[in-house]
């Protein structure tokens, strides 16, 4: 079974925020079928923060019965960035009801928008790339159409806002992932000793590269929430990255110290009678 997220809500003036979940993936029985030359970074971990939510607007005059409200589902990077460097595609599984219930959105932004009636819980499929992981990860989202803490009729100017954030953590990632996304924003990764040899970072298609904060100009980022908690996480994170990076660069010196060792033993000798 993929791993899974569930969602945790907490409601403050139309808008929410989840507590922080960490998801970490393990290794398929197929990832030691990769090729040898792809081998795994042992004892480090890629850290990718990720914002899931929705925003759902009251039509208001032009509201019916069956369509009271324009709703946006989305997956963001926790402070907008781009994730399309480690995501391949999302799938949304919406109710039963609408047409075409699975949207699959193969590229940043994803993100699908449409209007209804109700609340419901929607399904998030995550599908990563090649060199990121041969799981896929499954979260669920509350849809949320009506404020709880307002009273009379509902604004058609301020949207209700839900927001979860989740860290999805990659341990033993491939060299060639690592190599690849070691500068880019969205992860958070360890410094590895100076004198390590990555492999030279190999482009994989379909990837539009942004940085941090290019999702300012989308036309909803008024209403992200700002994790004020985002930053010090990253910081965490990032210190736990220091803290596997010393781990390494001790473990190839002691490495280099037992190898040293078994080089001075005396060779074993044996007298003939």
């Amino acid at each position: 079974m993929p791993p899974t997220a569930g969602e945790t809500l907490a409601e403050d003036g139309g808008q929410a925020s989840g507590q922080q979940r960490v998801i970490k993936i393990g290794k398929t029985p197929a990832d030691g079928d990769k090729k040898a030359a792809n081998r795994r970074l042992k004892d480090v971990e890629i850290c990718v923060p990720i914002v899931s939510g929705t925003i759902a607007f009251y039509l208001g005059r032009k509201a019916s019965e069956s369509q009271s409200h324009k709703w946006t589902v989305y997956v963001r990077g926790a402070t907008n960035e781009d994730l399309g460097v480690v995501i391949k595609r999302v799938v949304f599984h919406l109710h039963p009801s609408f047409n075409s219930p699975t949207r699959v959105v193969e590229s940043p932004p994803f993100q699908l928008s449409e209007s209804g009636w109700g609340e419901f819980e929607i399904g998030i499929s995550l599908f990563f790339h090649n060199d990121v992981c041969e799981k896929q990860i499954d979260l669920y989202h509350n849809l949320k159409l009506y404020p709880e803490d307002e009273s009379g009729p509902q604004s058609t100017k301020k949207p209700v806002v839900v927001e979860s954030y989740n860290e999805i953590v990659f341990p033993d990632p491939y060299e060639a992932f690592f190599a690849r996304v070691q500068n880019h924003p969205c992860v958070v990764v360890p410094r590895l000793p100076a004198d390590f040899n990555l492999l030279a970072p190999v482009s994989v298609e379909n990837i539009n590269e942004k940085g941090r904060g290019d999702t300012k100009d989308h036309p909803l980022s008024q209403w992200f929430r700002n994790f004020s908690e985002a930053d010090e996480l990253l910081k965490l994170a990032a210190a736990r990255q220091q803290v596997q990076s010393h781990i390494i660069k001790l473990r190839r010196q002691l490495s280099v110290i037992d190898g040293m060792t078994q080089a001075l033993k005396p060779a074993s000798s044996y007298e003939c009678p």
